[in-house]
């Protein structure tokens, strides 16, 4: 009896383990394949295609669709484009103007978002909506109506200036007829425009997205803030932006990464690629890949350093939330 006991008990402790074994549940693997089906043939498919022609010289219709053999140069277009001075410029263009189209989105958002705070319910919800609409409005379409404003011989813009008295626009302006004023002929009067329309359709998602965030902030730290003798400046810098940051960071990499790559605002404004003193990386690429002789080797090489710079610059936001979970 004792021995079979013990051989019962010996059998039931080596199954024991193959029992407790943990059981893989493969269904969230199941449901996330679609997706990542879906996400490796319209994103990463393209990606790689785009990688591959970087190290090509691709210079005619025809050796695209393969009817013609594809000359390979190696790393020939990346250094021909980093050792042009073009480049450098174009890429000083690209770097102010999305850190100055940031700080813009990101401070008016900001404050868009804190007013609709304050405001009842339903107010806020409507002036909301209204603000969505630029949110929501194509990018083609905005910068259609954009431009128009400012257009040289009918558009608001130059309507208003035209009214002003001849004294004072002479005095101010160095002119008093505006009509037929290339808005859009000098760099710097070009991009503070673009930067008016970028900044004009972004900052509806910021001010949103801060209002959403400021509905967990405990209303108790800020009153407490406040019987303290704090200020709303105060208050904010001290109570809610500490508790928005994470907010705050997703924010900034998405505008970053946003304005980074604008071109359809740029590209409609311009008129076409005609004025290279204005180029930014992403119509930069665009032109040299399509305009006249086409070069899809060098366009293609852009776009990869554009696609490198925008992930050093998620990386890097995703080593600073980890490390901040850490110190936490």
């Amino acid at each position: 009896m004792s021995l079979l006991t013990k051989s019962t008990g010996t059998a039931a402790a080596r199954e024991t383990p193959a029992r407790r074994r943990p059981r893989v549940d493969r269904l969230p693997y199941l449901l996330l394949l679609p997706c990542l089906v879906i996400i490796g043939v319209l994103l990463l498919w393209p990606l790689g295609q785009v990688v591959g022609m970087s190290f090509y010289k691709l210079d005619s219709v025809r050796q695209l669709r393969g009817d013609r053999e594809w000359p390979w140069v190696g790393f020939a277009n990346y250094a021909q484009i980093l050792g042009d001075p073009f480049f450098r410029t174009v890429l000083r263009n690209t770097v102010l103007f999305a850190a100055a189209n940031v700080v813009l989105t990101m401070i008016l958002g900001t404050v868009v978002g804190l007013l609709l705070n304050r405001l009842g319910k339903r107010m806020a919800t409507f002036v909301a909506s209204c603000v969505m609409l630029a949110w929501a409005t194509p990018a083609l379409t905005g910068t259609i109506v954009w431009k128009w404003i400012f257009d040289d011989t009918s558009g608001l813009v130059t309507w208003l200036f035209n009214k002003l008295p001849d004294g004072l626009s002479t005095a101010l302006f160095g002119r008093s007829d505006w009509t037929g004023y290339g808005w859009f002929n000098d760099p710097l009067l070009f991009f503070s425009i673009l930067t008016l329309v970028v900044v004009w359709h972004s900052f509806p998602f910021i001010a949103v997205s801060v209002l959403a965030g400021l509905k967990s902030v405990p209303s108790e730290l800020q009153e407490a803030a406040r019987v303290d003798g704090a200020g709303p400046w105060r208050v904010f810098w001290s109570v809610t932006f500490p508790a928005l940051r994470p907010v705050f960071g997703i924010l900034v990499v998405l505008s970053t990464i946003w304005d980074f790559k604008v071109f359809t605002q740029q590209f409609v404004l311009a008129g076409g690629t005609q004025d290279r003193s204005t180029f930014m990386l992403s119509i930069y690429s665009y032109a040299e890949a399509f305009s006249p002789p086409p070069k899809y080797g060098l366009g293609a090489s852009i776009a990869v350093i554009l696609t490198l710079i925008l992930l050093v610059v998620t990386g890097v936001y995703v080593r600073m939330v980890l490390r901040q979970e850490d110190e936490s």
